[in-house]
Order: C-alpha cells, then sequence, then structure tokens
C-alpha cells in the first residue's frame, strides 16, 4: 500500500469532476474563454487513438447511464473533451484509471483520439485508485460500492478501519455498506436498478428469511414504502416472529439435554418440545468429533 499515497496525489492532483455535460456557451466571449481554459486544462496529455485504450477490468463502476451518456457525447460533439483521462501504458496499449464514462462518450460522439494524461503505475495501484476514485466521485450504486469495498478488503488483505481511512467515511458507514452483500440476489437486482434505495436495503439485511425479505422489498420498490415504515414493519415482525419462537421446555427435557452433555463432554442444544423437536452435539476439532465418535459407537 506504500505506493498509494502518491499515486493518488498525483491522480486527483491533475483530476476534477468534469464528466457532466456542460450548458452550450451562448456569448462569443464566453467560447473564447472556453477554448483557452481547454488548452490550458489538456496541456501535457497526449491525443491518443481511442483503439488504442481498454477499459479497466477492475473498474467497479458496471452500469452507465445510456441518458446521461448521450447527453456527454453531444456535449463533446460541440466542446470537445475539456478534462483529459488519465490512463497507464500496459504494452502497446493503455488502461484507463479514471475518465472512462468520457472515454464511451466520446466513441459515441465518434472521436478517433481523446487527450489522455499517462500515469506510471503497478497493477495494485491501478486497481486501488481506480476503485477509491469512483467511491470518492460517489458514482456506484451501493452495491458496486459494497463490491469495490470487498475487493479492496479481500484482494488486499485490508481491515475495515484501514478502507474506511482511504475512502473518507467512517468504519461504520463500510460494515453497513457491505452488509448488503448478504441480501438475497433478488434484492441486491432491485438496489442495483434503484428501484431500491441504500436506506430501504439496509432495513432488509435484519430479516433472515429470504421469502419476507423479497416479499418487502417488492413492497418498498420505487418508494411505495419509506424507510421509516419500512423499519417500523420489520419492528413488528420480529417481535411478532419471537412470539412464535418462545417455546416452553419441560424440566425433564432439560435435564436430559444435562445428561447428554455429561455423556459426551461437549455442549448439547434440544430445539423443540417433548413431543419434537432437534438435538445438536457441538464439537471443536477432530479429536472431538472422534472422541464423541467412540462414546456412540460403545452404546451400538
Amino acid at each position: 500500500m506504500k505506493g498509494l499515497g502518491r499515486g493518488l496525489d498525483s491522480l486527483f492532483g491533475d483530476y476534477e469532476e468534469y464528466d457532466k455535460p456542460s450548458e452550450p456557451k451562448v456569448e462569443v466571449k464566453e467560447k473564447i474563454v472556453e477554448k483557452v481554459v481547454t488548452k490550458e486544462v489538456n496541456r501535457g496529455a497526449d491525443d491518443i487513438s481511442i483503439t488504442l485504450i481498454d477499459r479497466n477490468p477492475n473498474q467497479p463502476r458496471k452500469i452507465f447511464d445510456d441518458k446521461s451518456l448521450n447527453e456527454l457525447a453531444q456535449s463533446i460533439k460541440t466542446h470537445g473533451v475539456i478534462q483529459p483521462i488519465i490512463v497507464a501504458k500496459k504494452g502497446d496499449r493503455y488502461v484507463i484509471i479514471a475518465g472512462e464514462r468520457r472515454w464511451r462518450a466520446s466513441q459515441l460522439a465518434g472521436l478517433k483520439t481523446i487527450p489522455c494524461i499517462v500515469r506510471e503505475y503497478t497493477e495494485r495501484e491501478i486497481a486501488e485508485i481506480s476503485i477509491i476514485e469512483n467511491l470518492q466521485r460517489e458514482d456506484l450504486n451501493p452495491i458496486e460500492s459494497a463490491r469495490a469495498i470487498k475487493q479492496l478488503i479481500d484482494q488486499y488483505n485490508l481491515t475495515q478501519e484501514v478502507v474506511a481511512d482511504r475512502i473518507g467515511k467512517s468504519r461504520p458507514a463500510v460494515a453497513n455498506t457491505l452488509r448488503l452483500l448478504s441480501l438475497d440476489p433478488e434484492v441486491i437486482a432491485l438496489v442495483e436498478t434503484n428501484r431500491l434505495s441504500a436506506g430501504q436495503a439496509r432495513c432488509l439485511v435484519t430479516i433472515t428469511d429470504r421469502e419476507a425479505q423479497i416479499d418487502l422489498a417488492k413492497k418498498a420498490c420505487d418508494n411505495k414504502i419509506s424507510v421509516r415504515e419500512l423499519e417500523k414493519f420489520i419492528r413488528q415482525l420480529g417481535k411478532t416472529k419471537k412470539a412464535k419462537k418462545e417455546i416452553v421446555q419441560s424440566l425433564e427435557l432439560k435435564d436430559f439435554a444435562k445428561k447428554l452433555e455429561r455423556i459426551f463432554g461437549t455442549k448439547v442444544s434440544i430445539l423443540g418440545t417433548d413431543r419434537k423437536g432437534r438435538i445438536f452435539v457441538d464439537y471443536y476439532s477432530y479429536d472431538d468429533l472422534q472422541r464423541i465418535y467412540n462414546v456412540i459407537d460403545k452404546l451400538d
């Protein structure tokens, strides 16, 4: 992680948000000023053939809005690419570090070349910067953010605290974002398509019943149920389930569990009643399992 600080400084020293389409200039003076500004911003940039540039395979942003891209493409046709994209050399080609949206829009606009600032980064730095750049600019939907953070943690063996510090968020915020990945895939798809908000999705994480989770998610879609209403409904659902799960066991069944614990020399849990239930025998190592097996084998 040592080289990342330098990489981020050099990246964000040149890079600011310029992806949003500019308003058409009306007055001649404004057009002249724009050309001067564009020239100054692009100083030190190289015009590189779009066909020589590849998207970053580690780019966490997977969804690009077609309408927004077409608007940017129209702006690029009128004013050109105001801010260069950031790329790294990879053999005879280049990989995008920051600016894939501008690169895509430039292709739609029919450009043959695009202004690029070429940086030297290791594979690890490219992956890290690409993820952090998107997270800091809030270009990702909640699920993309969660997957990007998980990738940083898993791929580079980072802690939640370190990642939180890198992206400028609190550790609880990072933890809550990661919890979204535990949702049912059907619910995750609703978040990815912006039919379900991050706030609504976080409420649903606490529901372990998958069918109930999906059902509530569909009801909450398109803001039909607010986050506050959803929280209230889930609390009520939890109270109902808790009441259903309260099972009174007989003294004989409790004594039987203790007897089994003495026999097996480990924790034994009985879920259910005298008429129906399950018995769980815990073991904590292979030797522990072998010892329990020997006890049962003697009873055979």
